[in-house]
């Protein structure tokens, strides 16, 4: 049986968002939505939280008790510390056979689609060797130099019919811990991308996500 554990690391300070990580989106600390999905996700074993946050800590103790908590050691809490870092020593803590990894600024992300993404990259293996999650993008595209990426403009497609590029979301990456001492990184040599619906596929970066998800999953939960 494979092991899978969630990797959600939080950092207390966030520098575009005030207190963005445990503040209330839809009555509830921002943190709680991303933690609440992986625990519904079946094909998960262990979630684990990593934070240098007081005030998420305590959360989590109080109502996510099932949930592992890691303190992040100091030399890895400023803003100038790469995820990938983070990982690493995560990745030395817990053992398991996959890791995915999300953050808590993702909060529209859905069980089913973690589990269906963990389906996926399990059954691609040795093949791939991890997997990000992407977003669809049929726009026309330009790069800095006014040049275009994706199409030719003397030919005029409806952007439905433009040959698709993904972005890569921040949402959702998987791999293994091989791979992440081996590459540094947690995308490796032979990745495969998965796409997520417009829908999920938010990470909160700018105060306007931040409105545009508390209005998604108002949305969402006037449905259920």
């Amino acid at each position: 049986m494979t092991r899978v554990a969630a990797l959600v690391p939080m950092r207390h300070h966030s520098q575009r968002v005030a207190e963005k990580n445990y503040r209330p989106l839809a009555g509830r600390p921002l943190y709680h939505w991303i933690v609440e999905s992986l625990l519904q996700c079946p094909e998960i074993g262990e979630v684990v939280v990593d934070t240098d946050s007081p005030v998420i800590a305590a959360g989590v103790r109080a109502g996510f008790p099932g949930v592992r908590l890691i303190p992040r050691p100091e030399r890895l809490a400023g803003d100038d510390v790469s995820m990938n870092e983070i990982l690493l020593h995560d990745t030395t803590l817990v053992d398991a056979d996959i890791f995915v990894q999300t953050h808590c600024t993702n909060p529209l992300l859905t069980p089913a689609s973690i589990g269906r993404a963990i389906r996926t990259f399990v059954a691609a293996r040795p093949q791939h060797d991890s997997l990000f999650s992407v977003t669809r993008l049929q726009t026309r595209l330009w790069d800095a130099e006014g040049r275009p990426i994706n199409h030719d403009p003397a030919v005029l497609l409806q952007t439905q019919d433009l040959p698709p590029v993904f972005e890569e979301n921040s949402c959702l990456y998987l791999f293994t811990a091989a791979t992440l001492r081996e590459r540094s990184n947690r995308i490796g040599a032979r990745p495969l991308t998965f796409e997520l619906p417009p829908g999920e596929a938010c990470d909160i970066d700018q105060e306007i996500d931040f409105q545009i998800a508390e209005f998604l999953m108002e949305r969402r939960l006037r449905r259920t």
